[in-house]
């Protein structure tokens, strides 16, 4: 049977309900709290420590022509391009047809002009002697005829030699360069009418920071990458230039390439080369126990089974270890795998 229940209770229980809900929802929350389990990450370590470290500088740049390694073919006297039989960028050998001249008007007629020039000498040479022979002359009618001849006759020779030199082949084997005409045109005696490229003489060409320029030297080894997967080689630097390019901004080196490198004129090429100031002490850590937030370097420090967070100044990177210049001591115990789930003070276990 139901008891009743006063107004003065029921007002009573009302007022006290709330107070007994937030006791009861303290109580439970100060339990699951104490029940909560500390987080904890699974991490590799490795040990900071000091050692030698090599300073060394990466180069970019490309393949040219060594010194004497471009030839240019140039036209022997005025004439017209009837045929550009190889394009720029062709591999050649010695003999082959790079561009087909034809000789100019101007040239057949000097062709023509010298060669009745040529005949009318020889017939008056021959005539002085004839006339020697009979004593109307003297010797010395006989030897300005003969003179003249001679002469007229290297003209009509000289012409006609250059005539039959406008097939310009290459010389060299290798790669044509450039070619600066076209069929039709008309071009002057001596004109450059295309290069060839050596593939026997090449060279490599890096740009490079001036300040680091300074610190290269003739003669230090430079290993240099190609690409292709071809084989890398090392060569020792020819020569460093000072010279700033005003568009680049860069210094130049320069390392000569072996023959057999297969590398041809262009080909981008990677180098890397120690800098004089040679090796020196380090502390190193390896270079996966590196984290970037935001452009800051970090690294998280094991301490106790407890990770720190420690922004550091990296340096030279040599193989997979890279220096710390600070931020880091020796001896210290960074973490090199899973520090991505890692916070500043959480507590770690190792792998």
């Amino acid at each position: 049977m139901m008891t009743r229940w006063t107004a003065r209770a029921w007002a009573t229980f009302v007022a006290l309900t709330p107070a007994l809900l937030t006791l009861a929802a303290c109580s439970g929350g100060a339990s699951d709290e104490a029940a909560a389990p500390t987080p904890v990450a699974l991490v590799t370590l490795a040990t900071a420590r000091e050692g030698a470290l090599t300073d060394r500088v990466t180069l970019y740049g490309v393949t040219e022509p060594g010194a004497g390694g471009t030839t240019a073919l140039t036209a022997p006297a005025e004439a017209i391009v009837v045929q550009v039989a190889t394009p720029v960028g062709t591999r050649v050998q010695p003999g082959q047809v790079i561009v087909q001249l034809g000789a100019a008007p101007t040239t057949r007629l000097d062709i023509a002009k010298a060669s009745a020039d040529a005949r009318a000498a020889d017939a008056a040479y021959a005539r002085a002697r004839r006339l020697r022979t009979d004593g109307l002359v003297g010797d010395a009618e006989v030897e300005a005829a003969r003179a003249a001849a001679q002469s007229a006759d290297a003209t009509r020779a000289s012409l006609s030699g250059r005539a039959g030199a406008l097939t310009l082949r290459a010389r060299t084997a290798g790669f044509v360069d450039s070619v600066a005409v076209k069929p039709g045109d008309l071009i002057q005696p001596g004109a450059t009418v295309a290069t060839i490229a050596s593939s026997v003489d090449l060279r490599a060409r890096f740009g490079v920071d001036p300040t680091t320029a300074r610190q290269l030297r003739t003669g230090m080894p430079i290993r240099i990458d190609a690409s292709a997967g071809r084989a890398a080689v090392t060569v020792p630097i020819a020569s460093v230039s000072p010279i700033v390019d005003p568009t680049t901004r860069q210094a130049a080196v320069f390392a000569r390439l072996p023959a057999g490198a297969g590398l041809a004129v262009g080909e981008v090429l990677t180098g890397t080369a120690a800098m004089s100031a040679g090796n020196r002490a380090a502390v190193t850590i390896p270079y996966a126990a590196l984290l970037d937030d935001g452009g800051q370097p970090y690294v998280y420090v094991v301490t106790k089974g407890v990770a720190h967070r420690r922004n550091v100044r990296p340096g030279t990177t040599e193989g997979d270890r890279v220096a710390i210049t600070d931020g880091v001591t020796s001896g210290d115990r960074v973490v090199v795998d899973g520090g991505t789930a890692v916070e500043d003070g959480m507590t770690v276990r190792t792998k």
